[in-house]
């Protein structure tokens, strides 16, 4: 039995979460759950999983918590610090981070700290702060079960495998809905459009990031911090199908794929109870009616996400910091009609290119970097 708490439980991950753990009742128990301002979704969730503790960010939000859980055996707490409380609960063995966006890193680095093992959803946490969280972890001895399907992908065909053997590691990507659109038609693009992603349900600022391929920018980050990768041997194909998750070429020549449903929760499963696989019953892929794999080489024209992220990798420091809040601010205003979609990675680039990163930063130098990059976003917007 794993007892977990979920950083982030209402949003499109954390629902997903609460799914296999409905799935799995002798295998996982839920002890917290916590999230921003859904308060009334949170309040579903705490009485059907009766959690210990329920935690809202939003502190305005604490009296209506209570009034819809009332008479309920939990304890209710709110503000940024109850989520650290959530991620550090004595009896806890594993912290789920969906979460979006940095509001993931202060809970990780507790539940770290506390020698807790992590379920990671929110890719943002390696992105801004990859060297402190890994460094943490190994010296805790704590595991990071990546939830990505593609960085599952990486770990379940790294199993058992010496990763000095590794000669490329391929990130598979859909395409998103623009696939085939010409320069002329993403520069017109709704965010109706773009929040229309052909085969992945995902929340909004991801299924944007998912449009114009920064959600792989910020992957190949993560995928170097997770597994030791250098971010130069970490390349995106397109697939369209989203059978294929990821795949890793050893130095035999020898590739090893991961193939799945594009559905969450299989590797959601896998990072909540490995290294045991079980039949929760959830949907097969039956190879025979896939039929056609395909495999292409994106576009860097039409997605400069990818080299924009590349850079930031090969830079390093507080540079991909600088670049995940720049892109948030940036989502944020393209979903507002604020900009064009085009612009957000425009605005992603100005950011970097403005920015001097600390090469060997502390925590606070991520996080003034990380508001420096939003407040310059911002302002570039609203200019």
């Amino acid at each position: 039995m794993k007892t977990i708490s979920i950083i982030g439980s209402t949003g499109s991950i954390g629902t997903q979460v609460l799914d296999v753990a409905a799935r799995m009742p002798d295998k996982v128990r839920v002890a917290a759950l916590a999230a921003h301002r859904n308060v009334r979704l949170l309040a579903e969730q705490a009485i059907r999983f009766q959690p210990e503790l329920v935690c809202i960010g939003d502190e305005n939000l604490l009296a209506e918590l209570r009034e819809l859980i009332v008479g309920k055996d939990i304890e209710v707490m709110a503000g940024a610090e109850s989520w650290n409380v959530a991620a550090t609960m004595p009896n806890v063995d594993k912290v789920v981070i969906s979460a979006a966006g940095t509001p993931g890193l202060a809970p990780t680095l507790a539940a770290v700290e506390a020698g807790k093992d992590i379920a990671l959803a929110s890719k943002e946490v390696l992105v801004a702060a990859g060297s402190i969280v890994t460094n943490l972890a190994r010296r805790n001895g704590v595991n990071i079960l990546p939830i990505d399907s593609e960085h599952s992908a990486i770990f379940q065909c790294l199993n058992g495998e010496n990763i000095s053997s590794v000669e490329k590691i391929w990130l598979t990507a859909s395409g998103g809905p623009f696939r085939k659109a010409s320069l002329e038609e993403m520069e017109t693009v709704t965010p109706e459009r773009a929040l229309a992603h052909p085969t992945w349900k995902m929340g909004r600022k991801v299924t944007v990031d998912s449009a114009t391929l920064m959600n792989k920018g910020l992957e190949i980050i993560e995928a170097h911090w997770l597994f030791g990768v250098s971010a130069d041997n970490i390349e995106v194909v397109i697939h369209p199908q989203s059978i294929v998750h990821s795949m890793v070429r050893f130095a035999d020549g020898s590739v090893v794929a991961q193939l799945g449903l594009p559905d969450m929760r299989l590797p959601i499963q896998y990072a909540l109870i490995y290294p045991e696989r079980y039949d929760s019953r959830l949907p097969r892929v039956d190879i025979l009616e896939v039929g056609m794999l395909e495999f292409y080489a994106p576009d860097t024209n039409r997605f400069p996400a990818l080299e924009i992220a590349r850079d930031a990798a090969r830079i390093g420091g507080t540079m991909p910091a600088v670049m995940n809040a720049a892109d948030e601010v940036a989502v944020a205003g393209f979903l507002d009609h604020k900009i064009g979609f085009m612009d957000i990675v425009k605005l992603v680039e100005k950011a970097m290119s403005a920015h001097s990163s600390v090469l060997d930063p502390t925590l606070d130098d991520i996080l003034k970097a990380d508001s420096w990059a939003r407040g310059y976003v911002s302002e570039l917007m609203e200019g």
